[in-house]
């Protein structure tokens, strides 16, 4: 597992580093908000470990502009900050779990197990879909060179038959049955739009049409 640790305090970024190393993760350590960001650009990472006073760009505003360009890797706060509103805005950020200094090592490790733990949990879910994409049938995470992807609840839904069904032309019929509810009017139209929106994601030639008959994942 990949880590990158954020903290400006270069004992502490020290003793963390060895000691993650020692537990069998790669660690990363950077010392500002701007050169985490950098970092971010070129490399993915499993887990993201900011403290939140740091130089440039704080911990906060870091994640805040992570999340809003669709990074969702787990992140946990290390902070001195202890008031109700700097954990609810932690939180409220995207942050995954929020740590209080000081804390002990161990202490750091198992919420770090934990995070990994839960993230992790629905591998058996994943479906390979071309070696770049990945879709899990669980969480409905649709996982584009190491980047998620968001798709809307009928799209998801229409992927997830797909791909249980692949190189079977899945009918209309079961489409419209599977993904409306019994409430629902189901459109032609909106199903040509699912199509068109997952074939910008995984290439136009990956979801085939079946002439009068449905459509397949190869």
């Amino acid at each position: 597992m990949k880590i990158l640790y954020l903290e400006d305090d270069i004992n502490l970024s020290a003793t963390i580093e060895e000691f993650l190393i020692d537990e069998g993760f790669e660690v990363i350590c950077v010392y500002d908000g701007k050169e985490a960001l950098e970092v971010l650009y070129c490399q993915n990472f499993d887990l993201l470990i900011f403290d939140v006073q740091v130089p440039h760009i704080n911990g906060f505003e870091l994640l805040k502009s992570l999340r809003e360009s669709n990074n969702q890797t787990p992140t946990i706060f290390t902070t001195s900050l202890n008031s109700i509103d700097d954990l609810s805005r932690g939180y409220d950020i995207g942050a995954d779990d929020y740590i209080k200094k000081p804390f002990l090592l161990k202490e750091l490790l198992l919420r770090i197990k934990a995070l990994l733990k839960r993230e992790y949990k629905s591998l058996d879910d994943i479906v390979q879909i071309e070696s770049n994409i990945n879709y899990n049938l669980n969480t409905h995470k649709l996982i584009i060179d190491n980047q998620p992807h968001s798709i809307n609840n009928k799209e998801s839904e229409l992927l997830k038959l797909l791909v249980k069904n692949r190189n079977s032309c899945v009918s209309f019929e079961t489409i419209f049955e599977t993904i409306w509810s019994y409430d629902e009017v189901h459109s032609e139209q909106s199903l040509r739009t699912y199509v068109k929106n997952l074939r910008k994601l995984l290439g136009k030639d990956k979801i085939k049409s079946i002439k009068k008959q449905g459509y397949m994942i190869e």
